[in-house]
């Protein structure tokens, strides 16, 4: 016999609807917390047996949610983004305007009075491990004070290359440490990546809606960039890629299929191992950026699609930038067929890393602490990632769409109707408000309605009062009602 065959249907039942006709009327709002089993049981005059079974019946509706050793709690009832329109086929140069326009967010992503919910770069210390990596630092120059004074060669530490590579097996990766070379940060290794694949005039092929700062890189370099659909949900459309591929319309690609930036999707297997076989079909090179791959929420990690790659034509690039040490600036890249001719750029670009923090980070890899650190990030960001989402459905105008992240800290939101997020962000600006609009996304600049959100951010009140105000100035620009959740769409 089970719990509800104990209870009188009609009891659980009656104690389910009053919550959820409360939850829909907004008494109870998105991330709100229930009372306690014990609490609600003597507020209704009911058994604990009988709350668990109304809980037990929202959980399976949708409407709230469990978090352990903390309750039960309103789940953020967000419509999900529909599938993204196919973007124009043109070959263009970014957008000068939209390029004018990074170079104004940036500005202001810098400004310490702002309160920032776009830039995905963790401002507070308990982010990381940073105390352990300093007295870590610290005995390295007592043991080894000769490292301060050695230039380290391309490809970089190989103790640290080492770790890399016995790590990269999560990943699906089978890796040699001399199949790494060592760069600064992730940006640097997609910099590398293009310039030993491509010449200027080529055409590289990018996700739409694509990490914003890839623009100003490629127009740097003199490469023209075409918008490749991507799904809000499932990643790039590989139907589109493969005909551009079939009309040899594209010099090299540019995707991030596990957490994708700014949309926080991760393809699904098939479809990475489909990827995988196009490019060394086609023999054009893809360029990975797996900077956020081991911040994926579910308990497997999904591979990466280098982890597919039968004759070298993937690149794929990372960093600890966002899991470990911003600062060390510490990223790699596993070249493929280019590994030679990318550790001979890299010689003559930047020369080398410091050996003194490569060798601090082999030394954290080493001891253990890292996958226990990435546990706890990955708890949190999914949290917060949660709780934001919440307060979006509490305060954003009604029609709002969002995607759900499967892992990160960033997601994308899309307005209804009558919300320019460019105008939204020169008004908010007044308020030492900052956030990025969807046009960054875009060398076309397009995604008027559309805005990235960053989670990665202590949730205090500065940072909730915030994104509530960006809410209400969305609710004044598009004439509707916030509360999603309560309105429906």
């Amino acid at each position: 016999m089970t719990l509800l065959d104990e209870i009188p249907e009609t009891r659980y039942l009656q104690l389910a609807e009053t919550l959820a006709a409360a939850i829909h009327r907004g008494t109870l709002p998105p991330g709100s917390r229930l009372p306690s089993v014990r609490r609600c049981a003597q507020s209704h005059s009911v058994s604990i047996n009988t709350v668990v079974a109304a809980y037990r019946q929202l959980e399976d509706r949708g409407l709230i949610e469990a978090r352990p050793q903390s309750g039960f709690y309103v789940r953020a009832t967000l419509p999900a983004l529909k599938t993204a329109s196919a973007p124009s086929n043109r070959v263009e140069q970014p957008a000068d305007d939209v390029l004018a326009l990074i170079d104004t967010v940036f500005a202001a992503q810098q400004n310490p009075v702002f309160t920032n919910l776009s830039l995905a770069c963790p401002q507070t210390v308990d982010f990381y491990p940073g105390g352990k990596l300093g007295r870590m630092l610290s005995s390295q120059l007592r043991r080894q004070p000769n490292l301060i004074g050695q230039y380290a060669l391309p490809p970089g530490s190989l103790r640290l290359r080492q770790q890399i590579a016995r790590r990269s097996m999560t990943l699906g990766m089978l890796l040699e440490p001399s199949d790494i070379t060592l760069t600064h940060g992730c940006m640097e290794a997609l910099q590398l990546a293009l310039r030993v694949t491509t010449k200027p005039g080529d055409c590289v092929g990018l996700e739409s809606p694509t990490y914003f700062y890839l623009l100003p890189l490629l127009a740097s370099l003199g490469l023209k960039a075409l918008e490749i659909p991507t799904d809000p949900q499932h990643g790039l459309s590989l139907d589109a890629l493969e005909l551009l591929l079939q009309e040899k319309r594209l010099n090299a690609v540019i995707a991030m299929p596990t957490i994708q930036n700014p949309l926080g999707c991760t393809m699904p297997l098939a479809s990475k191992k489909r990827l995988a076989r196009l490019m060394n079909d086609h023999q054009v090179p893809l360029i990975e950026d797996g900077l956020y791959a081991e911040l994926q929420f579910g308990s497997a990690l999904s591979p990466a699609v280098k982890a597919f790659d039968s004759d070298g034509w993937v690149l794929f690039c990372s960093s600890f930038t966002k899991t470990l040490a911003p600062d060390f600036r510490i990223g790699w890249v596993v070249g493929g067929r280019f590994s030679e001719a990318l550790r001979k750029l890299k010689a003559v670009s930047s020369m080398s890393e410091s050996h003194l923090l490569s060798e601090t980070l082999a030394m954290f890899l080493e001891a253990g602490g890292y996958d226990h650190h990435l546990r706890n990030l990955r708890k949190r960001y999914a949290a917060q990632v949660e709780e934001a989402r919440a307060l979006i459905a509490r305060h954003f105008p009604r029609g709002t769409r969002a995607t759900q992240p499967a892992g990160g800290f960033v997601f994308w939101v899309e307005f209804p109707p009558g919300v320019d997020t460019v105008a939204l962000f020169h008004q908010l600006l007044d308020e030492q408000i900052c956030l990025t609009p969807g046009t960054l996304y875009s060398p076309s600049g397009r995604y008027h309605n559309g805005l990235r959100l960053s989670c990665c951010y202590p949730f205090n009140a500065r940072y909730t009062q915030a994104l509530a105000r960006v809410g209400a100035k969305a609710c004044e620009m598009s004439g509707l009602p916030a509360g999603i959740a309560q309105g429906g769409e």
